[in-house]
């Protein structure tokens, strides 16, 4: 069962108690809104973090994941390229980097074919592994954090403790997102250091990450991650079992990663490096106002199980 310890806290603070006059409810979200604690809303968190923790079910998944996509496949596949004797397998393949946009193609770097083929490789189309792999491993631990408290019986113990249900969603998102974050900013070091060992002296030296890629990790990455776990937080607040929010998440990932694929290889805004602070200053602006509004999801009669 769920244990968190709360202290210098009153039980009543942000308590939304079911069938209250709509008033008396705008007047205990303003008021609660005004007592927000982080001190609470840590440990929320903390709690769901530690319990992951203890989770060999869920952290050898996550390292697994992280280390197919950062480094076994981008490993195997760029040396594959780099040292492969076949021109005419190199050629052809490197007709197939056709496809990206003439922006693309025109920053692309190398003398020979598997310069340029591993090159590509390397920027573009291993730009979709930034994003798959934080959506995959938050969106597993978002989907189950809030129906899996009702699940496992412990939703009632939350739904009565301190916090208020602003404390207790960005507790539960913030829980959400540092796995899968941490993952990626790891596993982008890990990738970093193969590409550049790899593909570095068929370009002229290291040259990984561009500043396309920085800016993707750094400022897309973070709004994008926010926003689906916004609204995957919301369906794990509304449906009945983990199976059904996990199932509605992986709809709403999808199209989060088709956008990030098409601004890495630049077909969404263009080439320009002013695209990727645009892109992502939209990102931040729409993550705030679903955050803002996913906390109405969550109310202390959907923790209990008796309002959907």
């Amino acid at each position: 069962m769920t244990t968190i310890e709360f202290s210098g806290a009153s039980k009543g603070s942000g308590s939304d108690q079911v069938g209250a006059p709509r008033s008396q409810r705008h007047s205990r979200r303003t008021r609660a809104a005004k007592d927000f604690s982080r001190r609470r809303m840590w440990v929320v968190a903390r709690t769901d973090l530690r319990q992951l923790i203890q989770s060999k079910d869920y952290w050898i998944p996550m390292v697994a994941l992280g280390s197919l996509f950062f480094f076994v496949i981008p490993t195997v596949l760029l040396i594959t390229i780099t040292s492969i004797g076949d021109i005419n397998v190199v050629q052809q393949a490197s007709q197939a980097l056709k496809i990206l946009p003439p922006q693309a193609q025109a920053q692309i770097q190398g003398q020979s074919p598997q310069g340029r083929t591993a090159f590509a490789l390397a920027v573009y189309l291993f730009a979709p592994v930034a994003v798959v792999v934080p959506l995959t491993i938050s969106t597993a631990v978002g989907a189950a954090t809030l129906v899996g408290e009702r699940e496992r019986g412990t939703g009632e113990f939350l739904a009565h403790s301190p916090a208020s249900v602003r404390e207790i969603y960005l507790g539960k998102l913030f829980a959400s997102f540092v796995p899968g974050y941490l993952t990626t900013l790891v596993g982008f070091g890990m990738y970093s250091l193969v590409v550049n060992l790899v593909v570095g002296p068929e370009v002229g030296g290291w040259f990984f990450p561009t500043p396309e890629w920085w800016v993707l990790m750094l400022w897309i990455m973070p709004p994008f991650l926010l926003l689906t776990l916004s609204l995957v937080l919301r369906l794990s607040a509304r449906v009945r079992s983990t199976a059904a929010a996990q199932q509605a998440s992986g709809l709403i990932t999808l199209p989060m990663i088709g956008i990030a694929y098409s601004q890495s290889t630049g077909t969404l805004l263009g080439g320009s490096s002013a695209t990727g602070w645009i892109l992502g200053a939209i990102a931040w602006v729409i993550a705030g106002i679903s955050l803002h509004t996913g906390v109405r999801s969550v109310t202390r009669a959907r923790l209990l199980g008796v309002a959907q």
